[in-house]
């Protein structure tokens, strides 16, 4: 199994976006993670394609576009021509899941589906056949900065059990409170792709991407 650390731009410091991107690409994070709200799915807004687009020219890393927006199929043409390797929409905001899935795989990306702490874990079940991968949320969406719900180790143990049934190749992401300090209990789960922000981008930033590297280093 492949671990990977996604840094959420959405903690960035934005007057100094590229050279922080910079970092956690130089020090071993594969992926980018942008975390897109649009007032409506989730309270808040954050920022969408053009931003995507500007970053796509300065980094050789995956963009993983994480889509908290209602009904975004919508947007997906869109954010694949701003450069989106990896397209994740929640089952909550589509009014149809399948139609949305099969969308992004048809454009040549790769799908992603998310679900809420309160939305059941067998929900996804259905998808598993569809997916690239499965985005559990670890605390509630439109937010950064928020504690790990403790709850969400068994959601992860249970998709990733689903997982194993389909016997396909498919990713276990989680999205929120994710820390150096708790990394490995949440790969104890089976979750293999780590969304962090403030984890990342408070304070030493190639540091902590280095000993998020050096603690999937030391599991495998």
């Amino acid at each position: 199994m492949k671990y990977v650390i996604a840094p959420s731009i959405l903690s960035a410091d934005f007057t100094r976006l590229g050279s922080e991107i910079k970092q956690t690409e130089e020090n071993g994070a594969a992926f980018l993670h942008f975390d897109v709200m649009d007032g409506m799915f989730v309270p808040n807004i954050s920022f969408g394609i053009p931003v995507m687009k500007s970053i796509r020219k300065a980094t050789g890393q995956i963009m993983d576009a994480h889509l908290m927006v209602q009904d975004p199929i919508r947007y997906l043409e869109a954010f694949r021509d701003a450069g989106a390797d990896l397209i994740t929409v929640h089952y909550e905001a589509c009014p149809d899941v399948t139609k949305a899935l099969v969308k992004i795989k048809d454009m040549g990306l790769k799908a992603g589906l998310s679900i809420n702490p309160d939305t059941p874990v067998e929900a996804v079940r259905e998808y598993l056949e569809i997916v690239d991968m499965v985005l559990v949320m670890s605390v509630y969406p439109g937010q950064g900065g928020q504690k790990f719900i403790r709850e969400s180790l068994d959601r992860i143990r249970d998709i990733r059990r689903m997982i194993t049934e389909t016997d396909r190749d498919i990713d276990l992401q989680v999205d929120g409170g994710v820390t150096l300090d708790n990394l490995r209990e949440i790969m104890d789960a089976g979750a293999n792709i780590f969304v962090a922000g403030s984890a990342v981008f408070g304070g030493d930033i190639g540091g902590n991407v280095r000993r998020c590297m050096e603690i999937f280093r030391e599991y495998e």
